[in-house]
């Protein structure tokens, strides 16, 4: 394995990261902010060490797939340190942990936050925070792939960032896959900043907000999330999108360039939004039935909002759902497991392998009755790939795992059960909010030190689906 390429390619991902801090240290300047010194330096920082790697190592021609696999942890992982740079600068209530978790949570489009006070940072650290959604909501890597010359280092990436159950929904190359994902990205994008500015917001909460909802993380400019507008019409734009955000972009561009395997044709996405659509009503009718609002209307709007905001794993909040019945709470913790579809901005377990593992157990079902028949798993009418029924088997019981581990870690520390497990689900699902402590209206600013590396280690390997930072630990199978 050349580490000498892997720090080139990693730099790459860095100078992605160095622009955007320069647009950050660039508003700090409009704004007359004391900051734009701090941002100044770390784009210096960030840049400089993205540079360097390029300046004085060779371009290669090819990638291993052991080098692919490389690059996209370590990129994340040097993103994601260097991410803590501005925040570390400013002060305030990041101290290293504290920043080290809120880069992460970005990067990973969690939107879980350890600030008690948001409205206290300044708009070129807001912008900051918020762009760590937008470079993380499309993936570090795949930008970076964008701007490679050699289709074979291309696809080496591409297949290293990418699970195989995304790959089912698209027909094209890798170049031309990258191409649809970007124009998906950053045409929703576009189009949210605008729907949000005419409902209401300022142009700058309509830019970061369409940032954190494209890129399913979370992170809003205010205290009490979407609560603060207090505005139908800005939830009803934002439920929308991050609708749109959970679904595969290889459907969304199909459906708009009336390809054949579009949203309206694939029986995933139909099964996606049924059981969406089943959770918000079932929801709906509790928060009514039980009186935690006077009008239907009411909880079907609240209800709307909080069921979408979890199973897109956008996380962001209309009202405080820690005081709903724990009927409904249940289910959002539900969702919360489920997440959003492969192919989409959201991390976490994604609904995708909920729906094999639903054709798996019916496919054993009628195996045992009868026992000779040759069954094959169908995705979109198309049979499952050789290995991936079974991959996708040993990824969900590998995901359970993983949350009861973290669950019995925080408990040892002295967290609460409900906050310990809702806090593990919602970051290793990349959500953010779970309950509790860590609810709706709250932060995971009051847990243990300790705890808060433990979700920041959960977020980045649900981003990363699990096994790309597990092969780390198996170096030697590699050779």
């Amino acid at each position: 394995m050349r580490f000498e390429v892997i720090l080139k390619y990693v730099g790459m991902a860095l100078i992605l990261n160095a622009l955007f801090m320069f647009l950050s240290f660039i508003l700090a300047l409009v704004y007359s902010e004391t900051t734009a010194v701090n941002l100044l330096y770390s784009t210096v920082i960030t840049f400089g060490l993205g540079i360097l790697p390029s300046i004085y190592i060779r371009k290669t021609n090819y990638l291993t797939i052991h080098e692919g696999v490389m690059i996209v942890v370590m990129g994340w992982l040097a993103t994601c340190i260097t991410g803590t740079i501005p925040y570390v600068l400013w002060g305030g209530e990041f101290n290293f942990v504290n920043a080290l978790f809120e880069s992460v949570s970005g990067y990973t489009t969690t939107g879980a936050s350890i600030l008690s006070n948001i409205e206290a940072l300044p708009k070129s650290i807001l912008f900051w925070r918020s762009s760590t959604h937008f470079i993380g909501g499309i993936g570090v890597i795949l930008f970076g792939l964008l701007i490679l010359s050699d289709s074979g280092s291309r696809l080496t990436l591409f297949n290293a960032e990418v699970s195989q159950l995304a790959k089912t929904n698209f027909s094209s190359k890798a170049k031309e896959t990258l191409k649809i994902l970007l124009y998906v990205y950053l045409g929703l994008n576009l189009l949210q900043i605008i729907c949000l500015y005419f409902a209401g917001m300022s142009l700058f909460d309509s830019v970061n907000h369409a940032f954190a909802t494209i890129a399913t993380g979370g992170f809003s400019t205010k205290n009490t999330s979407i609560a603060y507008f207090d505005s139908v019409w800005i939830e009803v734009i934002i439920i929308f999108f991050m609708l749109l955000s959970g679904i595969h972009f290889g459907l969304i561009f199909n459906t708009f360039s009336r390809g054949k395997n579009n949203i309206f044709r694939s029986g995933t996405a139909k099964a996606f939004l049924i059981f969406i659509f089943t959770g918000v009503l079932l929801v709906a009718i509790k928060l009514y039935s039980s009186g935690t609002y006077d009008s239907f209307w009411v909880s079907l709007r609240h209800a709307a909002f909080q069921v979408v905001s979890l199973a897109s794993t956008t996380g962001f909040a209309s009202t405080d759902s820690a005081i709903w019945p724990f009927f409904t709470q249940i289910i959002l913790i539900y969702f919360t497991i489920q997440c959003a579809m492969v192919g989409s901005t959201a991390g976490g377990l994604k609904f995708d392998r909920v729906w094999v593992m639903i054709k798996s157990i019916k496919k054993q079902i009628r195996l045992m009755q009868h026992p000779r028949a040759i069954i094959n798993i169908k995705v979109d009418g198309k049979p499952l790939p050789e290995g991936l029924e079974q991959h996708t088997m040993v990824f969900i019981a590998m995901y359970m795992i993983i949350l009861l581990i973290t669950t019995l870690t925080l408990t040892a520390m002295n967290v609460d059960t409900m906050t310990a497990f809702s806090g593990a689900v919602a970051t290793l699902g990349n959500v953010g909010p779970g309950f509790n402590e860590v609810g709706s209206m709250a932060n995971y600013g009051g847990l243990p030190e300790m705890g808060k590396v433990v979700l920041s280690a959960n977020m980045l390997l649900g981003r990363l689906e699990i096994f790309g930072i597990l092969s780390l630990f198996f170096y030697r199978s590699w050779k």
